[in-house]
């Protein structure tokens, strides 16, 4: 079974492949739109970019920090250069290129990391970036986004493209549920409610949201009325969204595909301590590294499915 199976929805495309789409379609509006790839480009997609436009494509190899600078100095030339790599190698490895060739200068550079989370499954720890988040919220300036399907995905690399300065794009290459069949409302800094509800809140984004949806089901049976938020920006975040739901539904619940700290359930908690405070339970990785396995043998076994998070609504719900 997979995520957003138990809602009722379809399986559709990876991330990473509604990105590559995505970026393709913006290169044939957008001129000064380039990519500079670490050699993983039929990994992260961006080589259906590079097949349309090769003048416009550059590959650098297997050397992530050198690639974040050269996208400096392309932004500095007025270009707009998509970066893409696994999210690990260039959040990890060139995080300190990320902060002086792009966040210190505010250059328009998009960062694109695939790959992301524990769900990437065989390809071990070493591959899994579960931290990128909380590194990129870190930077100054730097917009981070985590769509939770293909549409989203779609409309969230448009709306980075269009908007100047620095921006990460978090995507994965499992397959995930449709969130948004008929196209996604995406605004950068707005969460979409997804499913209404007054008993408690749950806020999630990613693959994870599928598994939101999947626990509000599963406690329709309960009564517990589940309001679910797709939480797409992680910065800028919505801070209004998030106080309405703590003032409206008086329970939160937080779910991610990525370390406890740092990410959107640290962001989270600090706008509900500001503006109307509620119990918050957490869903996530928690701290720890994960390991090589089947990708749905490890959501289960890291508690990043939709009984966990039903089980955290219970717990929250009892808090209130």
């Amino acid at each position: 079974m997979y995520l957003g199976e138990r809602s009722g929805l379809k399986l559709g495309k990876a991330t990473r492949d509604a990105f590559g789409d995505a970026l393709k379609e913006c290169g044939a509006r957008n001129p000064l739109l380039c990519t500079v790839d670490g050699d993983v480009g039929n990994s992260t997609r961006t080589e259906l970019f590079a097949k349309a436009f090769p003048d416009r494509a550059f590959n650098v190899g297997i050397a992530e920090s050198n690639m974040v600078s050269v996208a400096g100095g392309l932004a500095a030339c007025g270009k707009t250069p998509v970066i893409a790599s696994f999210a690990c190698f260039l959040m990890d490895n060139a995080f300190d290129q990320i902060r002086m060739s792009v966040a210190f200068p505010n250059l328009n550079v998009k960062m694109v990391g695939s790959h992301a989370g524990i769900s990437i499954g065989e390809d071990g720890p070493s591959q899994m970036g579960i931290e990128d988040v909380a590194l990129a919220c870190s930077l100054p300036g730097v917009i981070v986004v985590v769509p939770s399907d293909a549409a989203c995905t779609k409309a969230a690399t448009q709306a980075i493209i269009d908007r100047p300065g620095p921006a990460y794009l978090r995507i994965g290459r499992q397959k995930v549920a449709d969130i948004y069949p008929d196209g996604c409302d995406f605004q950068i800094g707005k969460a979409i409610e997804v499913r209404a509800g007054r008993s408690a809140t749950i806020i999630a984004n990613g693959l994870m949201t599928a598994a939101a949806l999947d626990a509000a089901k599963l406690l329709e049976s309960e009564k517990i009325d589940v309001r679910v938020l797709d939480m797409h920006t992680v910065k800028p975040l919505d801070v209004d969204a998030i106080a309405r739901a703590a003032k409206e539904t008086g329970a939160i619940v937080v779910v991610e595909e990525h370390l406890a700290h740092g990410g959107l359930g640290s962001v989270v908690a600090q706008a509900v301590v500001q503006t109307h405070p509620a119990p918050v339970e957490f869903v996530n990785v928690g701290d720890q590294y994960a390991e090589s396995g089947d990708p749905d043998g490890l959501l289960v076994k890291y508690g990043l499915t939709a009984e966990n998070v039903a089980e955290a609504v219970r717990r929250v719900v009892r808090r209130k």
